[in-house]
């Protein structure tokens, strides 16, 4: 007895099952590897903590650098603008001030609003009364100051960008000491332990160029951008002295300073004076 198969759409469906099943059939052997041969090795992501502790121990140093690179950067950006170190509100008030001839009040001032521009300005100020000279003196040297203080931190970045190479340098004499131990030991028959040794010679002098070369950049850009700041700073600080009627504030005591100096005990009044013991 044979069995009977309906033509038209039975039929179709039919060819479309047997075609699928066919399909299927094929891609589940061309999936399963043949007989003896090793499976596909599988990729490894690494993430950042891996790198870390691939790179040994000088990435306990390496880090603190890059903590005070960013440290650094964004507080010596702050302090280098021209804004904070004369800010607009305080250079109007001390010019009104000025124009007003109330020179103690601006000392007051600038004591009570302490910033590049009111210190200088102040110790400026407690120099009225010795003259021009005295004045302009002080004034320059307490933008030199100013100025020193700054510098200060940012050679800091530099000193950075000198030390982290050298840490980076340190770490890989120490991992291919590593290198060669594995070698005298194991052999080339252990590739994952020389392999590790090799990754911390890596990461190691990787790590230690990729903080040293933004620090060298900041430091420039940084460096740069004091030298303009402090040359505007200086011009707003010479022109509130151009004018300074000294004539009339001859031995006048705008600060607030001690003075310690005065006459030798060896001499009395208008007397002769009396040879010192």
């Amino acid at each position: 007895m044979t069995r009977h198969i309906p033509n038209g759409p039975a039929r179709a469906f039919l060819c479309v099952l047997l075609a699928f099943g066919l399909f299927a059939s094929v891609n589940v052997f061309a999936q399963e590897p043949a007989a003896g041969e090793a499976a596909p090795a599988v990729e490894e992501h690494h993430t950042l903590i891996d790198r870390f502790i691939e790179g040994g121990w000088v990435m306990y140093p390496i880090t603190a650098c890059s903590i005070a690179l960013v440290w650094l950067t964004v507080d010596l950006w702050m302090r280098t603008g021209i804004k904070k170190m004369a800010p607009p509100a305080q250079v109007a008030q001390v010019q009104d001030l000025f124009r007003a001839g109330d020179y103690v009040g601006a000392y007051q001032f600038c004591k009570g609003n302490p910033s590049a521009f009111c210190n200088t300005t102040r110790v400026a100020l407690s120099f009225l009364g010795d003259g021009h000279d005295a004045t302009e003196g002080a004034l320059f040297s307490e933008l030199n100051k100013a100025n020193a203080a700054i510098q200060t931190r940012i050679n800091y970045l530099s000193v950075i960008g000198v030390c982290t190479p050298m840490i980076g340098l340190t770490g890989t004499v120490t991992g291919m000491m590593s290198a060669f131990s594995t070698l005298k030991t194991s052999g080339a028959g252990d590739p994952a332990k020389l392999s590790g040794a090799i990754g911390e010679v890596l990461i190691a002098t990787a790590s230690g160029l990729f903080i040293a070369v933004p620090a060298f950049m900041f430091f420039y850009f940084l460096r740069n951008r004091l030298q303009v700041s402090m040359s505007d700073l200086q011009e707003i600080c010479t022109a509130l002295f151009r004018k300074m009627p000294y004539n009339h504030l001859k031995d006048a005591h705008v600060g607030e300073e001690e003075f310690y100096a005065a006459i030798p005990n060896w001499v009395a009044g208008d007397a002769a004076p009396v040879a010192a013991a």
